[in-house]
């Protein structure tokens, strides 16, 4: 299994902010997509961070109300640690435990292809290991 077999089943489809976009419009689309984290992009579609749920706590904690009046680009961590379509899921389960990190940005050659999560990879991976448990028990009810 890989990421592109997430992206098959999850869609390419990302939901994205600006750099300019205030932290409270970027809540509003997290709150209303039921989501933990978008990707900030510019005009020209080149990925420039991930603003995530956390990002924005951090941001209250230290500039309480006001924060919801910064930029996306004040809040987003931009030293970004992307991951490509071919990369198994074991090895992005690595990454992600390893850097703490919880949302993934796919890239193929260089442009954006898709945004994944630890849920997504959990969920990928709870299915294999469901596929294989089957495959066993008629393995052995054949045998």
């Amino acid at each position: 299994m890989n990421v592109a077999s997430i992206l098959k089943v999850k869609g390419n489809d990302v939901i994205t902010a600006s750099p300019s976009d205030s932290i409270a419009a970027v809540s509003q689309v997290l709150g209303e997509k039921r989501i933990g984290a978008v990707l900030v992009v510019d005009t020209s579609q080149k990925l420039c961070g991930v603003l995530s749920e956390r990002d924005i706590v951090r941001g209250l904690s230290e500039a309480g109300e006001g924060c919801l009046d910064l930029r996306a680009t004040d809040l987003m961590t931009s030293d970004l640690v992307t991951t490509s379509p071919s990369e198994t899921i074991d090895n992005v389960m690595a990454l992600m435990t390893e850097k703490r990190i919880r949302h993934l940005p796919v890239l193929e050659d260089g442009k954006l292809a898709g945004f994944i999560s630890i849920g997504d990879v959990v969920k990928c991976r709870m299915d294999e290991v469901e596929r294989e448990a089957a495959a066993l028990r008629d393995y052995i009810a054949t045998g």
